[in-house]
């Protein structure tokens, strides 16, 4: 206990420091490109961003941001304006959206694997007046401008290849060529209040879902993580995560923007080249997310597995069974596990490296960071006592995490996403007294008797792969238009020694007229790859007068296990597509000969 208690001081003396640096932006109404210019003027020649081959200095991040407020400013628009960005991980990547943040032009950060009906929604739901895209996107803007006001308007980053294209876009460089380097002439100077991007997140239903980040939203999560974790401004930050997430767009980014650190960026994560990479790039400080940390740990052991200087490796979903192992083969002194919602105010850091925790919340004075774990019934929904209140849970006791909202404090706001009723979806009221509400996050954790948090799974239909939250609803109304409105049900299936859920479909083809090998086509151009199911059951019949619910957990029970299901089962073959699932490929999958 007394471990615990030193480790609560460190926690609480960090955290101090935290609220201390965010008031003093609060009281001078400062925006991210506020802070950003402050650390321009100590270090114009300082290395800000480096991506591969290409590295850029504070001063050339101001200068490229400046560029494109005028531009923008130029063609007219303002503060409350919004400009969706379909871009790669590149250094102009954090200058296009600092440089709109000057105008108080809001910047959807669109995930780059949407195409079609996602992407579509994404931009309509976001509210987009144009589109900042990269030229590698170009397919996948063409795809659904039919859909689009003929004159919404299109900016290009990158030269245009050889083949036709019918979209009346502007380049990007060739309206920036003459343009000054000098700040903006702002018409309204920014606020610390101001939204700032949204960022995408699937939530637990339906199609993506535009959560706000203001500017006090961004400095709290990346201000937190850095004080919490205790990283310094000499730091060099390693990420291969895209930067339209909020790890690594605002977490690692918030770093050099807010305190003056590097950040190295990569455009694809490469398990084999991780710590390569820290070595060549001299980085300090890596990020994770659990998936990448098993594909590290599978890369043959070399020598450059423990030649790097790195100090912290911090992320989400660092699997408990692999920790110890990971910790010890690559020599981590400490890891920075960490537990928060894009969209939500729960959100927690582990300051002291107990294996497989998230944080924890102190016994002592519960008070100090109003976070719970709550009592749930099966589906999901609170438990309340006799006063119609919520249930604390017990020490190992399973149950949903809530953040307390209180309102009038930006630490403990939550924002929510664009689309107001989704917002109120994530709110339960009457917590702990009556009248107040908490946001509730839909991920089952428990407490051990010391405080620790550990993660165990998600409520709902939403569950996990390849690091990506999937929606099992969204992918249903996919499937169901691809393969004329048949009946549908999709799910997470556990394999064996894989983070998260892979997605199975059960299609209900009473004539077997399906044709899979078709369906494996579409599936990969209408889907982001991490969303396509990795199964397919053919059902010869289905209970439409049943208890759907119900239903849908037999079949995550069965499984893919062809020995005790009579439907036919396909898996996805990465070259071939959709191959019959037999019981030998079966045993295989099982003892990892074959990698889905």
């Amino acid at each position: 206990m007394n471990v615990k208690n030193f480790s609560f001081k460190i926690a609480i003396t960090r955290y101090i420091k935290v609220l201390w640096i965010i008031r003093g932006h609060e009281r001078n109404n400062r925006t991210i490109a506020d802070v950003f210019r402050q650390h321009v003027r100590k270090h114009p020649n300082k290395v800000c961003i480096i991506s591969e081959d290409q590295e850029w200095t504070f001063q050339q991040i101001e200068d490229y941001s400046n560029k494109i407020a005028t531009v923008f400013s130029t063609y007219g628009y303002h503060k409350g304006d919004v400009v969706g960005m379909l871009l790669e991980n590149r250094p102009e990547f954090v200058a296009i959206w600092l440089g709109l943040s000057k105008l108080g032009v809001i910047i959807p950060l669109l995930n780059t694997n949407l195409r079609k009906a996602s992407l579509l929604h994404s931009i309509k739901v976001s509210k987009c007046q144009a589109l900042i895209y990269g030229v590698d996107f170009i397919d996948a803007v063409s795809d659904i401008m039919n859909s689009l006001d003929p004159k919404f308007p299109l900016y290009r980053i990158g030269n245009l290849p050889d083949k036709k294209t019918n979209l009346n876009d502007n380049d990007l460089a060739v309206l920036m060529a003459n343009v000054s380097s000098a700040p903006p002439l702002l018409q309204e100077k920014g606020s610390y209040n101001d939204q700032l991007v949204y960022i995408f997140t699937s939530g637990t239903t339906g199609l993506p879902k535009a959560a706000v980040i203001t500017n006090s939203r961004f400095m709290f999560m990346a201000v937190g993580i850095f004080m919490l974790a205790k990283f310094k401004t000499s730091d060099r930050i390693y990420t291969p995560l895209p930067l339209y997430h909020t790890a690594g767009g605002v977490m690692s980014i918030g770093a050099a923007l807010l305190h003056g650190a590097t950040v190295v960026i990569r455009r694809k994560f490469s398990a084999s080249a991780y710590f390569i990479d820290c070595i060549k790039y001299k980085c300090t400080i890596g990020q994770y997310i659990g998936e990448m940390c098993r594909y590290i740990l599978a890369v043959p052991p070399k020598p450059e597995d423990k030649q790097h200087n790195i100090r912290i490796m911090f992320g989400n979903g660092l699997r408990p069974q692999i920790w110890p192992e990971f910790v010890e083969r690559f020599n981590i002194p400490q890891i920075a596990e960490f537990y928060g919602a894009t969209e939500g105010n729960a959100n927690i850091v582990n300051v002291d490296n107990t294996v497989g925790a998230i944080g924890f919340v102190s016994r002592i004075i519960p008070s100090v960071y109003p976070i719970s774990i709550i009592k749930v019934d099966a589906d999901g929904e609170p438990v309340r006592n006799a006063k119609g209140l919520c249930q604390i849970c017990e020490p190992n006791e399973p149950g949903v995490f809530v953040g307390k909202i209180i309102p009038n404090n930006p630490f403990r706001a939550y924002l929510g996403y664009v689309d107001q009723k989704a917002s109120e979806k994530k709110i339960v009221r009457d917590v702990f007294a009556k009248g107040d509400s908490a946001f509730i996050s839909g991920d089952i954790l428990i407490a051990d008797e010391f405080g620790n948090l550990f993660f165990k799974d998600r409520t709902g239909d939403t569950f996990r792969w390849k690091g990506e939250n999937v929606s099992t609803s969204e992918i249903e109304a996919i499937i169901s238009n691809l393969i004329n409105y048949r009946d549908c049900i999709v799910y997470g299936v556990e394999i064996p020694g894989l983070e998260g859920k892979a997605g199975m479909a059960a299609i209900y083809d009473e004539k077997a007229t399906l044709d899979v090998h078709q369906l494996s086509i579409d599936l990969k151009e209408h889907l982001a790859s991490y969303a396509v199911p990795r199964f397919i059951r053919i059902l010869s019949k289905i209970d439409l007068t049943g208890t759907f619910k119900l239903k849908k957990k037999d079949l995550v029970a069965e499984g893919y296990n062809p020995n005790i299901i009579g439907d036919k089962v396909y898996y996805l073959n990465e070259k071939s597509g959709y191959q019959l699932l037999t019981a030998e490929i079966y045993e295989q999958i099982q003892q990892g000969n074959i990698r889905l």
